[in-house]
């Protein structure tokens, strides 16, 4: 039996029917509230509804699971506390219960942003997250992906196709020189699937990236082409300015929309090298140039 926390995200339910094609059996961890739950109970052996930040709803969620996959996080949130909630102690609440219930394999699901040299808070929370994972004496793998994308789902992919679309003009942070490995959905979901159980992958960190190296500005540059609208201006800000700007909106709004989160995340390089994955798992990630083109138009999940 497996359990995978976050069940409900753009990765989960791909995720599930692969490990059972496998002929594991699953049990989802997903929120009370997602609307998702009874989609899962037709895809999974097991559900369990629960809030990884609460201890006492986890008790027995991890009995008789031999791996866990540790999907469930919070990316972006108007409340930076719930990072600590959420990817901190989220992250130890489920690794006790792994613990008490012997389980033999821990994977879990990082970010490339940890690896930011000025970090935010959603990567310092990761950060944690991976030192309690690796200092739990339980065998484990940490997985560090780049920006996912798919036919459906991934939020940041989302958010940024948004953010293209809305103004007449784009306000670009920075010369958009620094490099991306976009990843393909599926390719992420063959690795997870070829860690399961590999004691070769206990005690290491793998980079599940994309098989090209893009610049934020060539990136933008086909997304606006692939969503009909390349003819739109791209203007480019003042890393300085974009910080000032932040500042002083973050005094007079509650929610602005430039965040020192969104600057950090254009403006910072997440080109990972996934030959490790490549050379342990077989892993073999698609051209972001080839794969994007297939997430157009988009789809809702």
């Amino acid at each position: 039996m497996i359990l995978i926390t976050g069940a409900g995200g753009a990765m989960g339910s791909v995720f599930i029917r692969k490990l059972r094609e496998k002929g594991a059996r699953v049990r989802a961890c997903v929120l009370p509230s997602d609307p998702g739950l009874e989609r899962m109970k037709s895809l999974c052996d097991d559900v369990w509804p629960a809030d990884i930040g609460d201890r006492q709803a986890l008790e027995g969620m991890c009995r008789g699971i031999t791996t866990v996959y540790h999907l469930a996080a919070i990316i972006i949130s108007k409340d930076e506390g719930i990072f600590q909630r959420v990817n901190v102690d989220g992250t130890q609440n489920i690794i006790d219960e792994a613990k008490r219930s012997g389980v033999r394999h821990f994977v879990y699901i990082s970010s490339a942003s940890v690896l930011y040299p000025a970090p935010t808070p959603y990567s310092l929370s990761k950060k944690k997250a991976e030192a309690i994972v690796s200092a739990s004496g339980i065998p484990f793998t940490i997985i560090r992906p780049t920006l996912v994308y798919g036919k459906t789902g991934g939020q940041e992919f989302d958010m940024y196709l948004a953010y293209l679309k809305k103004f007449p003009v784009v306000p670009f942070i920075g010369s958009g020189e620094s490099l991306k490995r976009p990843v393909w959905v599926d390719d992420i979901i063959d690795g997870l699937v070829a860690v399961e159980g590999r004691e070769k992958c206990f005690g290491k960190i793998y980079n599940f990236s994309g098989g090209e190296a893009i610049s934020m500005l060539d990136f933008s540059a086909l997304c606006l082409k692939l969503l009909g609208i390349a003819r739109k201006p791209i203007i480019k800000l003042p890393v300085p300015l974009c910080l000032a700007l932040a500042r002083v909106l973050r005094c007079v709004i509650k929610d602005p929309p430039l965040k020192w989160q969104v600057i950090a995340g254009i403006t910072q390089d997440a080109n990972l090298d996934p030959t490790e994955a490549a050379r342990d798992l077989g892993y073999t990630p698609a051209a972001v140039s080839r794969k994007l083109p297939e997430c157009f138009p988009r789809v809702k999940d």
